[in-house]
Formats: structure tokens, sequence, C-alpha cells
């Protein structure tokens, strides 16, 4: 009846299932894996693999981030950010989320391991269960540190893209792999100290809660400069050309301006916008990208 009144009411089950996807995170991660893909190799890579590839790392993305949902649930509904999710409302069971998340993880992965390769599998399980287990459970709770040690599951998509099409790791999908690495803990400090009290009503030990927010601002410039740093690597290790370095110049200009304002002329909504600057940042990086490899 529950069901039958729902949909009555223009309540369909299946934006529910997406909404817990965190769609437009897959969507980034899937297009920096998809880089990874192109600049594996000089010539444009197997369809087949990219395909297969993308959906594979697309579904178990998309799995983890529903596990990130169901395993946060007692903390969501104490956040304005997060309150009004499908399980926090009641509009999906925690039943209906494991099975949904169990079997989109195991459709990707068993994708990829068919129709891929098994390196590729292999290293995508792990960054599922680095993201969904390790940073959920336990690095969220534990440590200030969290984003740092726990980014590492989200910076993975550029190797798994390159390994889909090589069916090899090289040092060139690892830089790609640091650069969202760096990029990470200043992207989500900015959030966390938008929603410091929110953090600090769910006892999340985000850094804003236990350092300060003066100090968080300090590091997530501090990290910005480092992010700038290695955003001319891939030009100096010639991976990518001049059109890549100007763009990393300039985004990556844009990124520290926004982080210098947060930390000395902060006002309303400042923090909201760094993080969005971030978005908007390693978005366009992974565009030229594409564009300057096309060129070359």
């Amino acid at each position: 009846m529950k069901s039958l009144s729902l949909l009555a009411a223009g309540h369909w089950p299946w934006r529910d299932f997406l909404a817990i996807t965190k769609p437009r995170v897959v969507m980034l991660l899937l297009l920096t894996a998809l880089v990874g893909m192109i600049l594996a190799q000089d010539s444009w890579p197997n369809p087949w693999l990219v395909i297969n590839g993308l959906m594979g790392i697309g579904l178990v993305s998309a799995g983890a981030a529903a596990i990130n949902h169901i395993l946060d649930q007692h903390i969501d509904h104490k956040m304005a950010r997060t309150r009004m999710r499908p399980l926090v409302q009641g509009r999906l069971s925690q039943g209906q989320a494991w099975v949904f998340a169990v079997a989109v993880i195991a459709l990707g992965l068993v994708q990829l391991a068919l129709w891929v390769n098994g390196l590729t599998a292999l290293l995508t399980f792990a960054a599922m269960v680095g993201y969904a287990v390790i940073y959920t459970v336990f690095l969220k709770r534990m440590t200030p540190q969290n984003i740092v040690i726990g980014g590492l599951a989200g910076a993975m998509p550029p190797l798994l893209g390159w390994t889909a099409v090589t069916n090899s790791m090289d040092a060139n999908a690892w830089l790609l792999v640091l650069i969202i690495f760096a990029w990470t803990p200043p992207h989500f400090w900015a959030l966390a100290i938008a929603r410091c009290n929110d953090y600090q009503r769910a006892g999340i030990p985000m850094l804003p809660v236990t350092h300060g927010i003066e100090y968080t601002k300090t590091c997530v410039l501090l990290y910005t400069l480092l992010l700038q740093a290695l955003l001319l690597l891939p030009y100096l290790t010639g991976m990518s050309g001049l059109l890549y370095l100007a763009a990393a110049l300039v985004l990556g200009g844009w990124f520290i301006w926004h982080a210098a304002r947060l930390k000395w002329w902060d006002g309303p909504g400042q923090a909201m916008r760094t993080f969005r600057v971030s978005i908007w940042q390693l978005m366009l990086l992974f565009v030229v990208l594409l564009v300057d490899h096309g060129v070359a």
C-alpha cells in the first residue's frame, strides 16, 4: 500500500536508486577514466574496451556510492546537506539499497573481468573497498586526515582507464592519480568549512571540526599550491603539450585565487564557491588533456 501511495503521489523509485549512486560524482570519475584510456596509447583505443571499461568502472563506482549511503544513514539525518537522501527519508529501505549495491557492483566486476581484463577488475574492486569500507567505515570516523588517506580510492579512475586498454600500469597513469589525490583534500575541505556545523553535529572529525576553520583554510591554500606544482608534470614529462600547460596554469591559478580569498578575504559563500571552482577546475583540466592529446 505504501508503494502504491508513493507512485500515486508521483514518486518513482528509480529516481531514488539513481540518487544513491551519486551520478554527478560518477560522471566525473568516468571522465578521468576516459582520459586515462585515451592517453594510454598513441592511437585511439579499442572501442569495445572503452565501452565495457567505462560501464564496468561506472557500475562499481555507483555501487560503492550506494554502500556509502547505507553506512552513513545514521549520520546523514543530522546534516542539512544529506538529510533529504532517500534512505534517510525512508523512500528506500536498507534491504533494497543493499540488493541494488551488491548487484551493480557484481555486474560491473563481471563485465570488467570477462570483457576488459582481470587487472582492471582487481584494481576497481580494491578502489571500491577503499572508498566504501576503509574510508566510509573507518577513516571518516577516526581521523581528520580521513580525506587525505581515503582520497586515493577516488583518485584511481585514470589508472583504471589506463589498465583497461593496456592491461598494464604505467608511471604516467600514476601521475594522473597523483594529481587527483592532491586535488581531493582542498576540494573536500572547502566543503567541510561550509558544512562545519553539520559535521560537528554528526560527530565526524573533519579537519575544520578538530583543528578549526582558520587552520583548514591554510591547508586548503597550501594544497592548491602543491597541486599547481603537480599540474606541471604532465607537460614536463612529455605526456602533454603547450595547450595543456596553458590550461594548467590558468585553471590552477583560478583554484589558488579562490583558496587565497578563502584564507584572507573570506566572505559569505566563499567556501562553497571554492568547492565549486575545484570541481570545474578538475573537469576542465581533464577535458583539455583529451583535446591536447587529440591535436598532438
